[in-house]
């Protein structure tokens, strides 16, 4: 990265999150993502949009925020 950083030097700055030990790598290789998966899809009710609802987030992505939202005290406000 030379200068300035911006919005698409984001293959630079993963690369440097990996060298200094980011702890979503370490999370991600820890958590078996898809046994939560199949029971977070047979647990939740998921409109069919026939409605023409916007399409929800997946099910296992707001699960693993809720995770590191318990895990370094964080809120949605």
């Amino acid at each position: 990265m030379r200068g300035q950083p911006n919005f698409f030097d984001t293959d630079e700055l993963y690369a440097q999150l990996s060298a200094v030990g980011d702890p979503l790598e370490k999370l991600n290789a820890i958590i078996p993502r898809v046994v939560f998966e199949k029971s977070l899809t047979k647990a939740l009710k998921r409109s069919d949009g026939s409605k023409g609802v916007r399409p929800p987030y997946p099910a296992i992505m707001m699960f693993m925020i809720l995770m590191l939202q318990t895990l370094y005290n964080l809120s949605d406000n």
